[in-house]
């Protein structure tokens, strides 16, 4: 983690929000980052194997049920999720998960439906300037 960390400490490319499985023969970090394209170049030149999955970041509407709201919402619409990631950063003032899901379109439609303000690459490299 402390190679993986140093070699974004040496860009503009900002850790959104990370994840860690281990076991004995290998770790894999799952890494939501500010520019996805220039992180899996900077990766790849780096020795790492790098693959991409696409997520729903999504805002958190305030009160202690926001994650209830957003499960169920998404949950309602019988829209699998498959993991989740807190961000470490506010975009837009507001905490916000990560949500990889078995059908990406369903749940942005999902959530808009529902008057969640699902986030995306811009609103996240925006943060860079603003937070």
């Amino acid at each position: 983690m402390l190679r993986l960390t140093k070699i974004f400490d040496a860009t503009d490319i900002r850790i959104l929000a990370v994840s860690v499985v281990y076991s004995v023969d290998c770790a894999i970090c799952r890494m939501i980052i500010d520019d996805p394209d220039r992180g899996a170049q900077v990766l790849k030149e780096s020795g790492f194997s790098v693959s991409a999955s696409e997520l729903v970041v999504v805002s958190l509407p305030p009160g202690k049920r926001a994650l209830l709201e957003t499960w169920a919402a998404l949950l309602g619409a019988e829209i699998n999720i498959h993991y989740t990631y807190p961000l470490l950063i506010h975009p837009r003032g507001s905490p916000a998960i990560a949500v990889s899901t078995d059908s990406l379109e369903n749940a942005v439609r999902t959530l808009r439906e529902h008057d969640f303000i699902v986030l995306d690459e811009s609103d996240l490299m925006h943060e860079r300037h603003d937070g």
